[in-house]
């Protein structure tokens, strides 16, 4: 009969030596399993079964598939793939990381590793004994890393960006106060003065513009949490093509909102006008010179989330040649005058701040549509 030593078993069949091994793993909180092949059982001890709240299921491994059965969907090619490797002598020992279900419902990362100790006349393994240790907290907390490490590396780029923004803008801007400032000092008449101040006052005003982007970029990306106003979309596109009445009429533009009326979300009121103002305004700007500019907005309405849609028939846009950079600061596509390559990455940023995603369809010379999709908050 096997003794007992503060809870954990002793095997009998093993030496004095052996038996020190299992008080260690067992005081230690190391699993131990053991595959017989002939019997096609798998013996786990105690601390194995602990780490998944079945200690007191004697049955457990009577099934050779226990263990297999708990191993995380995700997790299972793998887990099978390096215990197969090992298997086929591809690697000396079996080593993987699963996610394995416990008694609670909750899931447990495991460190399993394991070996063939014998194999039967046919070089088949006919016995396999490994380890299983519970690494969850460091699993949580090593994600916990990476994702803050994400985060630090995604606000890096943002920095280098803005970074290069400074430099390269601003800078051309000093550039040409001083260029135009040393011709002023160095102009001789009147006419020549007046027309080189007309060219001050148009770089100042184009410098006041950029500054206020530079502005507009670093609220958007410097609050974390933005208002939360409850929104029925179909209301407030309505106010927001009120507000453009003038600028859609001069354009002799159609804009339809398909909305649905009962459609509502929690967004930032000042966002929602600045994202909505963006894309109508610049689904006018970038039409089709043949025709007049079409735009459809709709909306759909799930328990998980919104979706909208705003659709075009203008100008369109080369995804294969500018699709990387459709959302990028300061990218352009067109050659409008007036395009500045701010209005859909701020688009962009403030859908981010809630969560949500944007997405662009377009053909050349057809149209083009972005699709907005904003989580709905868990209740």
């Amino acid at each position: 009969m096997s003794e007992l030593y503060n809870g954990i078993q002793l095997n009998p069949t093993i030496s004095i030596e052996n038996e020190k091994y299992q008080l260690a793993l067992g005081i230690s909180k190391v699993g131990i399993w053991d595959y017989c092949a002939a019997s096609n059982k798998i013996f786990f001890s105690k601390p194995s079964k602990s780490i998944i709240g079945l200690e007191d299921d004697p049955t457990f491994g009577n099934n050779a598939n226990d263990w297999n059965n708990r191993v995380h969907p995700e997790d299972k090619d793998k887990y099978f793939q390096d215990f197969q490797d090992h298997l086929n002598g591809l690697t000396p020992i079996y080593e993987n990381k699963h996610r394995v279900l416990h008694k609670d419902g909750s899931y447990r990362w495991i460190l399993d590793r394991g070996q063939i100790i014998k194999k039967d006349k046919n070089g088949q393994a006919s016995r396999i004994i490994g380890s299983h240790v519970d690494i969850t907290e460091y699993s949580e907390n090593e994600h916990k890393v990476q994702e803050t490490l994400n985060l630090v590396v995604k606000q890096n780029s943002k920095l280098q960006n803005f970074a290069h923004i400074v430099t390269h803008n601003l800078k051309q801007h000093a550039g040409n106060f001083e260029s135009l400032l040393s011709l002023y000092e160095q102009a001789e008449s009147k006419s020549e003065k007046k027309q080189l101040f007309d060219y001050l006052q148009t770089l100042s005003n184009s410098l006041t513009n950029t500054i206020n982007n530079l502005n507009e970029i670093v609220t958007v990306q410097s609050k974390q949490k933005a208002h939360t106003d409850k929104l029925y979309i179909s209301k407030e596109i309505q106010l927001i093509l009120k507000e453009l009445d003038y600028f859609i009429k001069d354009n002799n533009a159609t804009v339809v909102n398909k909305t649905e009326l009962d459609c509502y979300l929690f967004f930032n009121t000042s966002y929602f006008q600045s994202i909505l103002q963006n894309l109508i305004l610049n689904a006018i700007k970038y039409k089709h010179p043949k025709r007049d500019p079409e735009i459809s907005i709709v909306s759909s309405c799930s328990k998980n989330a919104i979706e909208i849609k705003v659709s075009d028939n203008g100008l369109g846009i080369n995804l294969d040649r500018f699709g990387k950079d459709i959302f990028g600061l300061y990218k352009t596509f067109h050659t409008n005058h007036d395009s500045e390559g701010v209005g859909l990455y701020l688009v962009k940023n403030q859908i981010e701040a809630f969560g949500g995603t944007i997405t662009v369809n377009s053909k050349v010379n057809m149209g083009t549509t972005f699709i907005i999709n904003i989580p709905k908050p868990i209740a």
